[in-house]
């Protein structure tokens, strides 16, 4: 800087908006060009996605629903003994999709007096397509008070096919117990 110049105040290339800087000296590089529609675009954009969303979720919520049998079906009141199994039966009523659970019982496969009661299932597919059932349970004594409760799901079942299935309970005993169905649902598989 030559001594005759007197020292800036401030940045040596201006103001910004102050008109071009004087020759050989830096300025800073002009912004990008402001698109004032942007926002909109992406208002509508977020709005379209959040609506396809919510549509969405009222088709599978309809599809998940369908429709449903809530009635409660006890088991036999018999009691079992030693190795024996209880065993609920459905007897068709009609086209009754309750129908499609042939039997539903506890299997006792306790031994060496550790327990070990399962519950086991037997479903058909009276339909013409592909279902996936499912249905609560609860295991009950002779007193009414229910000693154990699960949901079970089968799936992906063909038309005309039969299903067996398991799972272990918590259960101590099968003695006096009853099994009730409280909800039973058959839907169509995809």
């Amino acid at each position: 800087m030559p001594a005759s110049e007197p020292p800036a105040k401030g940045p040596r290339w201006g103001n910004p908006g102050s008109g071009p800087p004087p020759s050989g000296q830096w300025a800073p590089p002009a912004g990008p060009p402001q698109n004032k529609r942007r926002g909109r675009g992406c208002l509508w954009g977020c709005a379209g996605t959040l609506a396809a969303v919510v549509v969405i979720v009222v088709v599978l919520t309809v599809i998940a629903l369908g429709s449903r049998d809530e009635s409660t079906t006890p088991a036999p009141s018999g009691t079992a003994t030693g190795k024996a199994r209880q065993e609920t039966k459905q007897t068709p009523q009609g086209k009754s999709e309750r129908a499609d659970l042939m039997s539903f019982q506890l299997d006792d496969r306790s031994e060496a007096g550790i327990a070990n009661i399962w519950i086991v299932w037997t479903i058909k597919n009276n339909s013409s397509e592909k279902s996936d059932y499912s249905w609560d349970w609860e295991a009950v004594d002779a007193s009414g008070t229910r000693l154990a409760n699960g949901t079970q799901l089968d799936t992906d079942i063909q038309p005309g096919q039969t299903a067996l299935g398991e799972y272990p309970t918590t259960l101590k005993s099968v003695k006096g117990m009853r099994l009730n169905i409280t909800r039973f649902d058959r839907t169509a598989s995809y």
